[in-house]
């Protein structure tokens, strides 16, 4: 095998930046990738002509205009925004926690009536510091907020009761006295046209990409395949877990195709109760606006994650930081290897950031 500059494990987000960046610059780049696809979570499927995000829902947004301008070289972004409903029992809210929520909540129609009554419903609770996650979410919002679109969702999500959850998992909960039903504050948001797949692929033009290969495996057989290593895999992986085993959490999906145009006539919608076993139900095509005769949704069960399984979500308590500084101590003496992206720094990232911190690397290198 030729030797490269660059061996890329993880052909996601991170990685693809990195060696479209590299490529570009005349450095030589192998990309590696364990699954049998490119693009990582924000892979796409097409079903009857509805991209389908397999590995849950990805919005992009941001308020960093070079990486807007950024990802836009690659697809063009349609004018998707992010306007979740929630279903507790039988009433439907809008998210996030806005005046058209607290108008149905309440009956009201003004700000000041809804200040009024969270102001009221928190004084009467006389929580201090709060000791626990339903202390914390109390203090910030409220009973009749907490109770109807945070409790269930929040233990199903996390697979513990709110009592049992720490405080600093819910640092702020977002209290808007507008109506607008936009969940991000960013200025830049869309899905790209044609999905994440085809913008994956264009980064990935001028680079060698190997699918369906394991990355310790290769090493083992070509130990001398680059000058340098970016990892993006699992930071305790990467070192056999000789230290312990990081914690997430994960998602699984439970996918159908529908022979009916439009199931819930949104793309997300949020089922707050803990009765119900999943946490949001996704309808692809509206992410793109389809118009297709059929339809594709996909059922999110947050599940306990235990190894084999795909990490989803970082459980960055302080039993696991500790553990993952132990780590990433480890990492900062691998001479030759970079790690990289959610995995590898066992963080949870928005797209942009990851396509920040992929660039910020791109620089520290050259």
């Amino acid at each position: 095998m030729k030797k490269y500059d660059y061996l890329i494990v993880g052909a996601g987000l991170f990685g693809s930046v990195f060696a479209h960046e590299m490529t570009q610059r005349g450095f030589s780049c192998l990309v590696i990738e364990k699954r049998d696809h490119i693009g990582g979570n924000i892979y796409c499927e097409n079903v009857e002509g509805i991209h389908v995000h397999k590995y849950g829902a990805h919005i992009f947004h941001t308020s960093d205009k070079e990486v807007w301008d950024y990802v836009n070289q690659f697809a063009e972004f349609n004018h998707y925004v992010n306007s979740p409903i929630a279903v507790y029992k039988d009433e439907l809210y809008n998210l996030p926690f806005n005046m058209n929520t607290f108008s149905k909540l309440w009956g009201i129609r003004t700000p000041q009536e809804a200040k009024d009554i969270i102001a009221e419903q928190i004084a009467s609770l006389n929580i201090g510091e709060p000791q626990n996650l339903e202390e914390q979410a109390l203090s910030l919002a409220g009973r009749d907020v907490y109770e109807k679109l945070v409790k269930g969702y929040t233990e199903k999500q996390w697979g513990r009761d709110c009592k049992d959850l720490p405080p600093f998992i819910i640092k702020r909960l977002p209290l808007r006295f507008t109506y607008d039903n936009n969940y991000f504050n960013d200025r830049y948001q869309g899905i790209p046209i044609g999905g994440y797949t085809k913008m994956i692929e264009k980064m990935l033009e001028g680079s060698e990409v190997m699918l369906n290969t394991d990355y310790f495996e290769f090493r083992e057989k070509y130990p001398e395949a680059a000058k340098k290593t970016v990892y993006t895999g699992p930071l305790d992986a990467y070192f056999d877990y000789k230290l312990g085993i990081l914690q997430y959490r994960t998602v699984r999906f439970e996918t159908e195709l529908l022979e009916m145009e439009n199931y819930q006539g949104n793309a997300v919608v949020n089922y707050t109760e803990r009765e119900i076993p999943y946490t949001r139900i996704i309808e692809h095509k509206h992410f793109e606006f389809g118009t297709q005769p059929v339809t594709v949704i996909s059922r999110e069960y947050p599940e306990e994650w235990k190894p084999g399984m795909e990490p989803y979500y970082p459980i960055n308590d302080e039993t696991n930081e500790t553990l993952a500084d132990a780590y990433r101590a480890l990492a900062e003496k691998e001479e030759n290897t970079i790690f990289g992206g959610r995995l590898g720094n066992y963080q949870y990232f928005d797209m942009d950031k990851v396509v920040r911190s992929a660039l910020n690397l791109v620089e520290s290198q050259l």
